[in-house]
């Protein structure tokens, strides 16, 4: 009986259940508490329904202005990340491979921290961070076309040789910066928060995306034959090549924005895959929206650990490293199934 309700399928469901409780149980955390009832009254009325107010004008703004901006951004950064994540993974055969391999977030770091120093405003430090990462990805694989040898290869080592170089871009404006003002604000955008989430910033990354997610969720049963090979692909009738480029694509577009909107926030990709093909095995249909559900509920829960641990907030970056690492480090070692495609 245990083995069959535990299925992949039920476990995908169970965690969906999850990351609704991990959502209005968000709203009810925080230095202002909204208990459950008041949170789906206000809900409600924004919705459309005809309730009558029973909450203060406070908790609407805690809620509506705040926290649902703050929770719907660490959602969707969340299931970017670990959905780019796992794509990533199988698409090079690598299990160390994340969100940042093709130097997406060295990217956004290097055109967050131009804007900064540029002195725009948080909308034109999105949008910075975003063109930049885009483009540092296209540069990547404008320098892999020319790369001799295995593709695959020459497209991981062009991803690192320009991460170096943005990063170093990074560093030299960081020398520029004024350090009583734009230096601070550059060096907390790397370290990555979701404190300022607003509706404008959601509204601006949310088509980019859905645009990337959902081809993720339909491409996940040619990502089980793409992982096999190409030859093996072929004899199926998948054109791995194609497959692979629009799963790259996609996964791009969602990194870029994710990291555009929320700084340099690392092991979420690496670790939440991993953890996730333990749970429900390395079948790509189940792995893929496991993957983002999993994202989702970790950075949720990291999230709000890192808004209610201290009054000023501890940038999510730091959390997520602190719990990420030893995390993945007790995969690796752990007794059980490994972390094989």
């Amino acid at each position: 009986m245990k083995q069959t309700f535990f299925t992949p399928r039920n476990k995908i469901i169970l965690l969906a259940v999850l990351l609704i409780v991990c959502i209005l149980g968000s709203f009810t955390l925080g230095h202002y508490p909204v208990p459950l009832p008041q949170l789906l009254g206000i809900l409600g009325k924004h919705f459309g329904l005809p309730i009558q107010p029973f909450w203060t004008v406070q908790m609407e703004t805690a809620v509506w202005n705040i926290r649902l901006p703050r929770v719907l951004m660490s959602v969707l950064v969340g299931a970017c990340l670990a959905g780019a994540g796992a794509s990533y993974q199988g698409i090079f055969q690598n299990p160390m491979a994340s969100p940042d391999i093709l130097g997406a977030s060295a990217g956004a770091g290097f055109g967050a921290a131009l804007a900064i120093l540029a002195g725009l405003s948080s909308v034109g430090i999105t949008l910075g961070a975003f063109l930049c990462s885009l483009g540092t990805v296209f540069l990547v694989f404008t320098v892999s076309r020319h790369a001799k040898g295995d593709r695959i290869l020459g497209l991981v080592l062009a991803g690192i040789m320009v991460s170096s170089l943005f990063q170093a871009g990074t560093s030299f404006i960081k020398l520029a910066a004024d350090p009583t003002n734009k230096l601070p604000q550059i060096t907390y955008w790397l370290m990555g928060s979701l404190s300022g989430a607003k509706w404008q910033e959601l509204g601006f990354v949310l088509i980019p995306m859905l645009i990337g997610l959902i081809p993720l969720l339909l491409l996940r049963w040619q990502l089980n034959v793409v992982t096999m090979g190409d030859d093996e692909a072929r004899a199926m009738g998948v054109n791995a090549p194609r497959i692979r480029l629009w799963i790259v694509l996609c996964s791009t577009l969602v990194t870029a924005s994710a990291v555009s909107v929320s700084g340099m926030i690392g092991w979420v990709g690496l670790v939440i895959p991993h953890m996730l093909r333990r749970l429900v095995g390395s079948d790509y249909r189940y792995l893929m929206p496991g993957s983002m559900l999993g994202g989702s509920v970790f950075l949720l829960i990291v999230d709000n650990v890192s808004r209610n641990v201290t009054t000023a907030g501890i940038p999510i970056g730091i959390l997520t490293a602190f719990i990420g690492a030893p995390f993945f480090l007790w995969l690796i070692t752990g007794k059980g199934d490994h972390y094989e495609h």
